[in-house]
């Protein structure tokens, strides 16, 4: 098979739900790396949800967002994770999984992003098992965009080795917070998608 036809064969396989989730995970960790220009703000600010938790809490973000000035937001941010030495939050598995920071989940992230064709930013210099990443990289991970796309046995490894053990976790302390206005409600779409994927890849029985 050829490099175009293999290309054109990966992007058929993906279903649009998997698109979805992709998405999803991006979006997470854009609004997570960094305090959201006013773009991203307006484009929260006109998201609308269903009726169910995840919709409701995607419903509530949106009014937050509404309200919420980027001169603010980058305060709340930087309250919230870098502050005078440290903010509130420290945003990284190694963190949450052993107290602490550069720890063997980092090494063994470093060892499957490897494998997967997944590299650091050069302009990043923060640990790579920051949540932000994180969600980039599974959102990338679905779609194959440095690689074959991955399947849900592949999907389901690396959300279970890197993200599930800690970041529902992560996102129920973003919920909580004190200093989190904006960021509140982002605690709860995240806390809330966490438990939606970890048990439909429980489920899956891959």
């Amino acid at each position: 098979m050829e490099k175009d036809d293999m290309t054109a064969a990966q992007h058929v396989q993906i279903a649009e739900e998997d698109r979805l989730r992709a998405d999803f995970y991006n979006y997470l960790g854009v609004i997570l790396a960094g305090p959201p220009d006013q773009m991203l703000l307006s484009q929260t600010a006109g998201l609308s949800g269903d009726g169910s938790p995840l919709g409701e809490a995607i419903t509530t973000l949106a009014k937050v967002a509404r309200l919420t000035k980027p001169g603010a937001l980058e305060s709340e941010y930087n309250r919230l994770f870098i502050g005078l030495g440290r903010g509130e939050l420290l945003p990284y598995a190694s963190y949450y999984l052993t107290g602490f920071l550069n720890e063997k989940p980092l090494a063994s992230l470093r060892q499957d992003m490897t494998a997967r064709g997944l590299a650091r930013a050069e302009n990043v210099f923060e640990p790579e098992d920051n949540i932000a990443s994180l969600m980039e990289m599974m959102g990338a991970v679905i779609l194959g965009r440095f690689g074959p796309a991955a399947t849900l046995a592949q999907q389901k490894t690396f959300f279970n080795r890197h993200i599930g053990p800690w970041a529902a976790h992560f996102f129920s302390d973003l919920e909580a917070a004190k200093n989190s206005v904006f960021y509140a409600p982002v605690g709860t779409v995240g806390r809330i998608f966490m438990e939606i994927e970890a048990e439909a890849f429980r489920l899956s029985g891959e």
